[in-house]
């Protein structure tokens, strides 16, 4: 069964860190891009990183630019979100989606992403 799993999030004071894991099963990790999303309450959801198939490109969202990781271990089957220098602002839940076709870069739009997470939810809050 064809699933992604996200675990890490929780409650961290502005300028502090969290790791972020999407774990995959049930199919090929290093065949797909792999990206992240969050929702905020009362907002859309928005694209937050992408790492392509092979790992070689990234697509980050203005918004966490030198901030924020992304990095895949495709023997662990497992994608990373690093954030670090966290803000108010990033408080979300956090979804990590695969690419709906294989070996390609980051997709540029949202359906193309799809076998969603349940999410994982991130707080920032002194």
């Amino acid at each position: 069964q064809l699933q992604l799993v996200e675990s890490g999030g929780g409650l961290v004071q502005p300028g502090g860190s969290l790791r972020l894991s999407c774990a995959a099963s049930g199919f090929t990790l290093d065949y797909y891009a792999i990206g992240w999303f969050r929702q905020a309450p009362g907002k859309e959801r928005e694209g937050v990183v992408c790492i392509s198939s092979s790992g070689g490109s990234t697509a980050y969202a203005d918004s966490v630019k030198g901030r924020f990781t992304i990095s895949r271990d495709n023997a662990k089957n497992t994608v990373y979100l690093q954030m670090n220098s966290l803000k108010p602002e990033d408080t979300a839940v956090y979804y990590c989606a695969k690419d709906t076709r294989p070996f390609r870069q980051c997709p540029r739009e949202e359906t193309d992403f799809g076998s969603w997470g349940q999410g994982t939810q991130v707080t920032v809050s002194s």
